[in-house]
């Protein structure tokens, strides 16, 4: 498209003015920044006054055991991941950064095994790691990833729409 200009950053520093955009749309990505809350300011920073934006996101479910299997799984399969951060982790980091929550969303997103390591390269090892924890994992952490045979499992992840205050 003749009209789009691409430019390559970290989310905790971008290369733009103030008050730059209209808009901005965050899909999956905020759990491998290296700082989550300069991510989220800066995202508030360089849009208007107003403006909407949209974060999708997997997130760790508030309880610490699944909490933990989550980011163990999600680590051994890419180790550029960071954090799944908490429905409450995300809210109050918008909150702080100047974002009103106009609405938000949750939903469970099936991973299939095979192909949600294939996607990372994840290596054998890695993935014989994660198929060991979820051999490993309590019946209550089996029940709430749906662990199924092949290793595949839900994922909750959520959409949450903000205004920049």
């Amino acid at each position: 498209l003749a009209n789009l200009d691409t430019e390559e950053a970290p989310a905790e520093k971008l290369p733009f003015a103030n008050g730059s955009f209209d808009f901005l749309g965050c899909r999956y990505s905020a759990h491998h920044w290296r700082d989550f809350v300069a991510g989220v300011r800066e995202a508030r920073r360089v849009l208007k006054k107003g403006a909407t934006a949209v974060f999708i996101d997997a997130y760790a479910p508030g309880d610490a055991l699944y909490d933990t299997h989550v980011q163990a799984v999600e680590l051994l399969r890419d180790t550029s991941h960071v954090r799944d951060y908490s429905a409450a982790e995300w809210l109050a980091a918008l909150g702080r950064a100047g974002f009103v929550p106009q609405a938000t969303r949750s939903w469970r997103l099936r991973m299939d095994f095979p192909v949600w390591i294939a996607r990372m390269r994840t290596p054998p090892l890695h993935a014989e790691a994660i198929r060991a924890l979820q051999h490993a994992a309590s019946a209550e952490v089996a029940a709430h990833f749906a662990i199924e045979p092949d290793g595949s499992f839900m994922l909750d992840t959520m959409l949450m729409q903000v205004v920049a205050a």
